[in-house]
């Protein structure tokens, strides 16, 4: 991903999933220390349900193509 797409997808956890910087922050750090992927991160820190897990994947793919 892209520096410019990650800052957009940054900006859509923000704003459309309403997660507070601090939540996304704590979800970066143990993605540099484990290199999983920050949406399954999100889901198994509890910051984000299922349906916003689809939502992030829809997203993805969609910028993806």
């Amino acid at each position: 991903m892209s520096h410019t797409t990650y800052k957009q997808f940054l900006r859509f956890l923000h704003e459309e999933l309403s997660l507070s910087h601090d939540s996304i922050a704590i979800a970066q750090r143990s993605m540099e220390q484990t290199r999983g992927p920050l949406p399954m991160l999100l889901w198994q820190y509890g910051l984000i349900d299922l349906n916003e897990l689809d939502k992030i994947y829809d997203w993805l793919e969609k910028t993806s193509v």
